[in-house]
């Protein structure tokens, strides 16, 4: 396909000042003549690709392959955003699109609720956790990935869609969702824990995140005169609104507390960010809880208090996001948004991951890291994300339930096991005791579950059969010790794997408030938390270098 005549005048024209004006300021400027030989290069390749190219091409397709490969490169945050991209954020923004108020995950390639929220439009709908979505409005969603789904799902409040679902244990059933305004509680939980110790859980940094957290806190205190402390659960929490996370940390440091700085390539765009209001208490003691899912304002938060020496952190390290993005109009209506600047907080570390393979940060070495110390001198690290001050590991089975909750094991069988139970006990009463079941249901084979061992055993078999090896009956031999290995394993775990199912199972009933409520019950970190604030020595010293 060629180019049309009126495009192909005007390459060349930008090629002909790109030319000149590389060739100008080539002696004064090196890097400036690089890039201008490189947007040359560019053009002249895309160029001839469109026009020679043996078949069709869509023009705006290879370019904007070419960009997102380009900007691939650098970060996973640094993206290129097309004119329809555009269109759909300015329509979030205005808050003309409002969503279902339900998280839908591709199970088994079709479009499955995974997470329902009280009183939102899905819920209201009769949508259930575990539905598939078959039809959207007649449209049958085989085919759609992700984007096209939400594409065909969204609209104006007030309008109605209506939808066909497969329900497990039930079958078809056609609903009628009304759209409307999606509000998901930030702190969806709070209370009072053992010991006088109050916890807070923040699932997101939206609006208002900074007061509703304030409030908790608030209330707690006045609920509790001898509160002798309190947990803020971060953990899972990608982040959000700057604002809110400085707000967060106003609770418990002073006004006029730096406490995050931006600096960039350009100086002009550098920001600084202070507490703006009074404190509600500066005496009570803080444990936050962070893991490796804690990102960005998490980070700010939890990092600011480690750094004022104002809360004790506990945990894992967390996942090393800290940088800021600004988006660039790029012609045509199409942006590009671009890390322009990182985040540093009170000692001046900076928490972003330094390498990122698969768009995940890389685990830094600790002689690797730059050390900075604290207000009261403690030492910390920066790079990769902020290290608790009492780090605690990752559940002991952490490959077999990783497993069973990437493939969605634990979800289909809490999808099966709602439908033979209408009701349950109240979060403090209830106990999971069908054990036995969970496990014929993992031997019905109404899964995959493969472990690394299963995969490489996997390959073994598919490359030993293209070379002609007869190893199948050992290979076999192999495949049925592991699976005995595996049956033994999630034995091993079962306590850890109940913990999962009771979660699952609370969720399903109670929303996302039971989800935290049943998740407290047998939460190692939160014990160790409480156990800490109730120890007003130990959390002293925390809080002091060690030397």
């Amino acid at each position: 396909m060629s180019l049309p005549k009126k495009l192909m005048a005007g390459l060349a024209a930008v090629i002909a000042l790109v030319s000149l004006t590389a060739a100008t300021v080539a002696p004064a400027n090196d890097k400036f003549f690089e890039i201008m030989k490189a947007i040359e290069v560019y053009t002249n390749v895309y160029k001839e690709v469109n026009q020679y190219y043996v078949d069709d091409i869509e023009p705006n397709k290879l370019m904007r392959t070419g960009i997102e490969a380009m900007v691939k490169s650098l970060d996973p945050y640094t993206n290129y955003i097309s004119e329809t991209d555009v269109e759909l954020a300015r329509l979030n923004q205005a808050g003309k699109y409002q969503g279902i108020g339900a998280d839908i995950e591709y199970i088994d390639g079709q479009p499955t609720i995974l997470t329902l929220f009280k009183d939102q439009p899905a819920d209201q709908a009769g949508i259930k956790t575990g539905d598939r979505l078959l039809t959207v409005d007649g449209r049958d969603t085989d085919g759609y990935n992700r984007e096209q789904l939400e594409e065909i799902m969204r609209g104006f409040p007030g309008t109605t869609m209506e939808l066909t679902v497969d329900r497990p244990g039930v079958g078809q059933k056609n609903l009628e969702l009304i759209r409307g305004d999606v509000t998901i509680p930030n702190v969806p939980y709070s209370g009072m824990l053992a010991d006088n110790v109050g916890y807070v859980a923040l699932t997101t940094f939206t609006r208002e995140a900074g007061k509703n957290v304030r409030d908790a806190v608030s209330a707690l205190r006045a609920e509790n005169p001898n509160l002798a402390g309190v947990v803020i659960d971060l953990r899972g929490n990608g982040g959000g609104l700057l604002n809110e996370a400085v707000d967060i940390v106003n609770i418990f440091v002073p006004k006029d507390e730096l406490i995050v700085t931006t600096k960039g390539k350009v100086r002009e765009w550098d920001r600084t960010y202070k507490t703006k209001g009074n404190p509600l208490d500066l005496e009570l003691p803080v444990a936050v809880l962070i893991n490796d899912r804690s990102a960005s304002a998490s980070e700010i938060v939890s990092g600011a208090l480690q750094d004022l020496d104002r809360g004790v952190l506990i945990g894992q390290r967390s996942y090393g996001k800290g940088l800021v993005q600004n988006i660039m109009e790029t012609g045509y209506g199409s942006r590009v948004k671009i890390t322009t600047a990182k985040y540093y907080i009170p000692s001046l570390r900076c928490i972003q991951a330094i390498e990122y393979v698969d768009g995940k940060p890389v685990d830094i070495p600790d002689a690797q890291r730059a050390v900075f110390k604290t207000r009261a001198g403690r030492e910390v690290l920066d790079g990769g994300g902020v290290a608790p001050d009492i780090k605690l590991p990752v559940l002991g089975g952490k490959a077999i339930t990783q497993g069973l909750l990437d493939n969605h094991v634990i979800f289909n069988f809490v999808n099966e096991w709602v439908t033979k139970h209408e009701t349950i006990d109240s979060v403090a009463n209830f106990r999971f005791q069908e054990w036995a079941a969970f496990e014929t249901f993992l031997q019905r084979g109404d899964f995959e579950y493969d472990s690394k061992a299963e995969k490489a055993l996997e390959r073994a078999m598919a490359e030993a059969e293209i070379e002609g090896y007869e190893i199948t009956s050992q290979l076999n031999a192999i495949q049925e010790q592991v699976d005995r290995e595996q049956l033994a394993a999630i034995q091993q775990y079962k306590a850890e794997i109940i913990n999962i199912i009771e979660k699952e199972i609370a969720g399903r009933y109670y929303y996302q408030r039971g989800q935290v409520q049943m998740g407290l019950r047998n939460d190692r970190e939160v014990q160790e938390a409480i156990a800490v604030l109730n120890d007003s020595q130990r959390y002293a010293a925390l809080l002091r270098p060690s030397n």
